[in-house]
């Protein structure tokens, strides 16, 4: 079995400082901000998400600004694969559609988003400078 394994999930968010004081409190999470708009090569805000201590299951996230285009509604997980260019194939020859063709977000590796048979978003993620 490949290493497909979810490894991160997202939260847009109308308001994020709202966003991250109801998460903070409702569940403890550390929330800290690790992109910066116009910085890091990236053109976003982007705050990391640490749902728990580091040894037990579980994984983290992200939060960042609902765009005015391509809200959502729900989290959004991430799929960790070892080749992005084999996995866009595979996802279009399964009865899915790539929505976002790959990028590359700088010193993290190449992003793309898709849409499963159902509906559901998720984007893919080919680590290059980041190690999981």
């Amino acid at each position: 079995m490949a290493n497909n394994k979810v490894i991160h999930f997202e939260i847009q968010a109308d308001d994020v400082a709202r966003a991250k004081d109801f998460y903070s409190k409702s569940f403890g999470w550390n929330i800290q901000q690790a992109m910066t708009a116009g910085k890091d090569g990236n053109g976003m805000d982007y705050w990391m998400i640490e749902t728990g201590p580091k040894d037990m299951p579980g994984i983290g996230g992200g939060m960042y600004a609902r765009p005015k285009d391509g809200k959502t509604y729900a989290y959004k997980c991430t799929v960790l694969v070892e080749n992005i260019d084999e996995a866009m194939e595979s996802i279009k020859k399964n009865g899915g559609k790539v929505t976002r063709e790959k990028t590359n977000m700088e010193k993290i590796g190449w992003f793309a988003e898709a849409v499963d048979t159902e509906g559901n978003v998720f984007s893919i993620m080919q680590a290059t400078d980041w190690k999981p």
